[in-house]
C-alpha cells in the first residue's frame, strides 16, 4: 500500500491527471508524504497546509512544481521554502487562534497565509519592494484579510504592532536582532535561522520567560541571507 501511495503521489505532484490539475489532491499528497511521514502531527499545522493554495504563491511557470518536496525560486534571489520546513517552523511556534504573529521576510506571502489559517492576526515585513507589493496584492486577491504587509527592514520589527506572541524569521541572520527580542511578548516564541550566508545555518527556537531569553538549536537549514537597509523604512 505504501508503494502505491508513493506512485499516486508522484502522478499527482509531478503531472496533471487526465489533463486537469487537481491542486487539492496534490496538497493532500504533499501533507501525507512530505509532512506527516516526517513526523509532524500537529493538527492545526496539517490543516493549514491542506488549506493554503501553495500554487498561488509561485510564479506561473512553476505552478506544476508547487507541491514538490523542495524550495522554489520566486525572483529577486528569494525562494518559497520547502513545504516541510514551512510546516516544521509553523508547528514549533505552538500557535493559538488568538495569537499575534510577526513574520520577517514575506517573500511570496505563503508562510504568512499558512499562519493566517491558524491565528487571527499576522503582521509580515518584506524589504524587497517588488516582492512586498506583489505579496500584498496576492493576499488581498485570495482574501487573507487578517494579514498586514509592511515594506521595511525587518531587523527593526514592527514596534507599534507589538508585542507579539510569536515571531518567525524566514531569512538567515548572523545573530538574533535585539529589536525582535524586545518585541517578543513574555512567554512568546521565535523561530530564526542563525548562521553564515550561503552555508548551513541552525534553526533556533527562542523563548522569553520572565524577561529571560532561552535558545534551543532545532536543526540544520539553508535560508537566503537576511537583507538589511540603513533605516527602518523603505523610501
Amino acid at each position: 500500500m505504501h508503494k502505491i501511495a508513493i506512485i499516486v503521489g508522484f502522478l499527482l505532484v509531478f503531472g496533471n491527471c487526465f489533463g486537469q490539475t487537481n491542486y487539492q489532491a496534490q496538497r493532500k499528497v504533499m501533507v501525507d508524504l512530505q509532512i506527516k511521514a516526517r513526523g509532524i502531527t500537529d493538527q492545526s499545522t496539517l490543516n493549514a497546509m491542506l488549506k493554503t493554495p501553495r500554487h498561488e504563491f509561485v510564479p506561473e511557470e512553476r505552478k506544476i512544481q508547487a507541491y514538490n518536496d523542495g524550495p522554489l525560486a520566486i525572483g529577486y534571489g528569494q525562494t518559497i521554502s520547502q513545504p516541510y520546513i514551512v510546516a516544521f517552523m509553523t508547528k514549533e511556534l505552538r500557535l493559538k487562534p488568538g495569537d499575534r504573529v510577526l513574520e520577517i521576510g514575506t517573500g511570496s506571502g505563503y508562510q504568512a497565509a499558512v499562519l493566517a489559517e491558524i491565528v487571527d492576526s499576522v503582521y509580515t515585513i518584506e524589504i524587497i519592494r517588488e516582492l512586498g507589493i506583489a505579496a500584498q496584492n496576492r493576499l488581498k486577491r485570495l482574501r487573507y484579510n487578517t494579514i498586514n504587509v509592511k515594506l521595511a527592514d525587518g531587523y527593526f520589527g514592527w514596534e507599534e504592532k507589538g508585542p507579539f506572541d510569536a515571531i518567525i524569521v524566514t531569512a538567515a541572520a548572523e545573530y538574533i536582532p535585539p529589536p525582535l527580542l524586545e518585541q517578543l511578548k513574555d512567554g512568546g516564541r521565535m523561530l530564526i535561522p542563525v548562521g553564515q550566508p550561503f552555508l548551513v545555518q541552525r534553526l533556533i527556537r527562542v523563548q522569553k520567560k520572565n524577561g529571560k531569553i532561552k535558545t534551543n538549536s532545532l536543526m540544520g537549514v539553508r535560508f537566503v541571507p537576511f537583507t538589511r537597509t540603513k533605516s527602518p523604512g523603505i523610501d
